[in-house]
């Protein structure tokens, strides 16, 4: 009897042991419980600090310093200008001849395949690259009074032996055929050291939330900023896209590579004191304050504007004083004289 019961014993300590090692083997073997759990990669956004909008920039680009580049905006050249439409920010001053020069400012300057025609640099534009913390490029400059100034901010003077490509275009002369490439010029700063890491990434304004559209009252539909007798700036509003294409004159202003034509979120027109320096030739733009308007959506209002030293950034305000709530997108920045007044329509 004694010897059953023990036979009994040892056959169900054998099933037992099996019944273990079949419950081991199928969790070990059990493909969901030993893969690896994959996470859904986080989707990082990053804001545009020129432009007030979030993107995939990737972290590096957020905090990179800005890049400013003179940009060529004589008549006979118009018509080969490329890169404006990439711009986040693009400036319009007189210069000497009552002509107007362009400086183009990117957050990420690396993404635009090509810019330009690229020209030399003037006084007010440095100001206004520094008011960015930008690294200011050009080819050529102001012996007298612009050259000197380069001195207190980083620069490069672009050509075909660094990040510069000369393309001949509609038999233009040599001072039209220069455009910056923007993969290389980026490559160049990273490559001799320039210091590309921005100060700080405060907003260029205090932009609206994405959601919100600010509008006004009065009608801006077209917008004629006229510099001198012989220039003016002409901004339409596009409903479809919400921005403004721009004009010279009756003429639309398109990319030369892209035919794309160049629309902004946002039109400033800022009027200034503008005079000659002491050689009877340059001008002298006062980025000191002044009065406006901003356009929008098709509507204007009055504002005031300061910048003061070279460094500062350029703050707009309501009348009142009141920080003006500028809407997400990119900017074109007009200064013009006392002797024009806009016209909005």
């Amino acid at each position: 009897m004694y010897r059953k019961i023990l036979a009994l014993a040892l056959c169900l300590l054998m099933f037992a042991l099996v019944g273990c090692k079949s419950q081991s083997d199928v969790t070990s073997s059990d493909p969901v419980s030993s893969a690896p759990v994959n996470k859904e990669p986080e989707i990082v956004y990053y804001t545009n600090n020129l432009t007030g909008e979030q993107n995939l920039l990737d972290k590096k680009v957020a905090k990179n310093r800005p890049v400013a580049i003179m940009v060529n905006n004589i008549s006979i050249a118009q018509k080969v200008q490329t890169g404006l439409t990439e711009a986040d920010i693009v400036y319009e001053t007189e210069v000497e001849g009552g002509i107007t020069r362009l400086m183009a400012v990117y957050k990420d300057i690396s993404k635009v395949e090509k810019v330009g025609t690229i020209r030399s640099a003037r006084y007010p534009y440095i100001d206004l690259s520094m008011g960015h913390d930008a690294i200011y490029i050009h080819h050529g400059q102001d012996p007298h009074y612009a050259k000197p100034h380069l001195r207190d901010t980083q620069t490069l003077a672009i050509s075909r032996n660094n990040a510069g490509v000369r393309i001949r275009n509609e038999g233009l002369a040599s001072e039209h055929t220069l455009y910056g490439l923007g993969d290389k010029i980026w490559e160049w700063l990273k490559k001799k050291n320039y210091k590309t890491e921005a100060k700080n990434n405060d907003n260029w304004q205090k932009f609206a939330d994405k959601d919100t559209q600010v509008t006004y009252t009065d009608p801006a539909n077209t917008v004629t900023v006229k510099f001198s007798s012989a220039y003016t700036s002409v901004f339409k509003f596009d409903a479809e896209s919400g921005k403004y294409v721009r004009y010279f004159r009756d003429t639309e202003r398109k990319d030369y590579y892209t035919g794309e034509n160049e629309k902004f979120k946002n039109v400033f027109v800022l009027e200034t004191s503008i005079s000659y320096y002491p050689d009877g030739k340059h001008k002298k733009v006062d980025l000191t304050k002044g009065s406006g308007y901003y356009c929008v959506n098709g509507t204007y209002t009055p504002i005031k504007w300061a910048k003061g030293s070279s460094s500062s950034a350029l703050k707009f305000t309501t009348e009142d004083g009141t920080p003006l709530e500028v809407n997400q997108g990119n900017s074109w920045v007009c200064f013009h004289g006392k002797s024009f007044d806009p016209k909005f329509e």
